[in-house]
């Protein structure tokens, strides 16, 4: 998993203390990084008040049976697409709700790790879907490198992408 450069702050220890502070938590669905984002924020001591867990939806039938992505959407365009990031990211929130109340945020990742391409996209192609309240949308990802750098960076990337947004509003 990324490692925080010695001198500059923990992304992952950054965004579970703001969350902690702001008393927000937060949903994880993944694709291509098969639970690694969740890992990396419960790797810091204190995230059980923050995250309320992460769906591995790596089968497109999961995407769609769990997570209620549109069948038509995954019959049409196939897992990577952006539609697919955000509906992930949307509806994580109410799948992995604690006690009826949806998450504050909801996170997903879906992409082409490689090393082969996947419905004609080329490793690389991620897309990482981020919804806070009734904003939902999906930041494209255009990534080089082996399946594991791909994997690792599409973390580093939703950590950020969150924080940002957090950061933001």
């Amino acid at each position: 998993m990324p490692q925080p450069v010695p001198g500059t702050p923990d992304p992952a220890a950054r965004l579970i203390g703001e969350l902690t502070r702001r008393g927000l938590r937060i949903a994880v669905a993944e694709s291509l990084t098969g639970g690694l984002v969740v890992a990396e924020l419960t790797r810091i001591p204190g995230a059980s008040v923050v995250v309320n867990g992460g769906v591995v939806a790596y089968d497109t039938a999961v995407k769609r049976s769990v997570l209620g992505v549109a069948a038509e959407l995954l019959a049409d365009e196939g897992p990577v697409h952006p539609e697919v990031a955000r509906q992930m990211a949307d509806h994580v929130r109410r799948v992995l709700a604690v006690a009826g109340r949806p998450a504050d945020i909801g996170v997903a990742t879906t992409g082409v790790a490689g090393p082969a391409e996947q419905d004609g996209k080329p490793a690389g192609t991620v897309y990482v879907g981020v919804a806070i309240g009734d904003e939902v949308e999906a930041i494209a990802l255009d990534l080089a490198g082996d399946r594991g750098e791909i994997r690792r960076e599409t973390v580093r990337r939703a950590i950020d992408a969150v924080l940002s947004r957090l950061d933001a509003g």
